[in-house]
């Protein structure tokens, strides 16, 4: 079908976020702080000795020492422990700033990790998080730094060791995020895909956006490469392995501003590298995709279900998706992920082009949720 044009759209920041008169601060993610705690409190476990600061690594390589709050032994010793570590979200305007992310850890009979998530924690109601339903909202990445650093104080191999994430207060920070609408019920999610949380969605973030697109055109280069955060710059990197590093932009929520810093530098080429979510919002000619400014339109991606071959039933399915990343489990469970996904991508270029002014050329790509695969894109690059 012949898709009407959608009307272009770069929403307002929020209000919260307008002026920041100082440098940004980066903090630390709540799947960084649970790893921490979940570490000295199995520490405290082992050696009989609260512990006081703990060091993890995280996914990049880079190690992190943490403050810990509270460190308490049960009674008898041997049979428990328990650790807070205090989030500190930096700059982020972030609810959970302040949260006392608790791990409670005991021994278990058989060999290996087993996770729970406590109090103040959600649990999952509704497909399409990629998480299983009933479970505890801690997202693959934290869940994988826990083992990590556990596995840094016993040998998991031979012992079992049982580890339950808790948020004091957590249901009541959930109140102010989207966690109901997406079927997270009774707390925070434990999240964060770097450990370390860099402030997207304020006003110095877009600030930073366009300098970094400024720094790249001052050095010759006419190429700039979009990733929402980094797992979709790890596979925008493999896509384009030739393109020097400063190619390559994280433009968090900041598309539009991105875009129209490009046209203003001359620069000749926009390439965009994201996931199903961010795409989607793009297709639908919203260019700041921060989450209280726009959703994703569900009723978009049921008509690329239809144009991609997918029938009533399974168009019906994706307009009721609980998220993006659900209507795209959606289309990779009927063998139409790289169809649908292809479409997908072809309209979010005719967005940015239009948005450019058809000043540049624009290329689109899609990848998996883990960053590590591509799956669709708008022609140039074949998955």
């Amino acid at each position: 079908m012949t898709y009407p044009e959608p009307e272009l759209r770069e929403p307002d920041l929020p209000r919260t976020a307008k002026v920041r008169p100082t440098a940004l601060r980066t903090g630390w993610t709540t799947g960084a702080c649970a790893t921490a705690a979940a570490k000295a409190a199995v520490t405290a476990l082992v050696t009989g000795v609260p512990q006081r600061q703990v060091e993890i690594g995280l996914p990049a390589g880079s190690r992190v020492a943490f403050p810990v709050a509270r460190c308490d032994l049960a009674d008898p010793p041997g049979a428990g422990a328990e650790a807070v570590v205090v989030k500190d979200a930096g700059d982020d305007p972030d609810v959970t700033h302040g949260a006392h992310l608790t791990a409670t850890v005991g021994w278990r009979d058989a060999p290996g990790l087993d996770l729970a998530g406590g109090p103040g924690v959600g649990t999952v109601t509704k497909p399409g998080l990629g998480l299983a339903v009933g479970g505890p909202a801690i997202n693959e990445t934290p869940r994988r730094m826990i083992g990590q650093a556990v596995a840094e104080v016993v040998d998991l191999t031979e012992v079992g060791v049982r580890v339950v994430i808790s948020v004091p207060g957590g249901e009541v920070m959930a109140r102010k995020t989207t966690n109901r609408r997406l079927g997270i019920l009774g707390g925070i999610s434990i999240l964060g895909t770097t450990g370390i949380v860099r402030p997207f969605s304020t006003a110095s973030w877009r600030a930073s956006v366009v300098q970094a697109v400024h720094v790249m055109a001052a050095q010759g280069e006419r190429t700039v490469v979009l990733c929402t955060g980094g797992r979709t710059e790890r596979a925008a990197r493999a896509l384009l392995p030739d393109l020097p590093e400063v190619c390559f932009v994280e433009v968090g929520d900041f598309t539009g501003a991105a875009v129209t810093a490009a046209v203003g530098d001359g620069l000749t080429r926009v390439a965009f590298v994201g996931m199903a979510g961010k795409l989607a919002k793009l297709a639908a000619g919203v260019l700041m995709t921060h989450y209280t400014r726009s959703k994703v339109d569900l009723s978009l991606l049921g008509a690329v279900t239809a144009d991609a071959g997918g029938g009533p039933a399974l168009v019906a399915e994706v307009v009721a998706a609980n998220t993006g990343r659900h209507a795209y489990e959606l289309w990779e469970a009927a063998g139409l992920l790289r169809p649908a996904g292809d479409l997908l991508c072809a309209r979010v270029r005719q967005v940015l082009l239009r948005f450019a002014g058809h000043a540049v050329d624009v290329d689109v790509a899609m990848v998996d949720f883990a960053g590590e695969r591509l799956v669709a894109s708008s022609g140039r690059w074949a998955p």
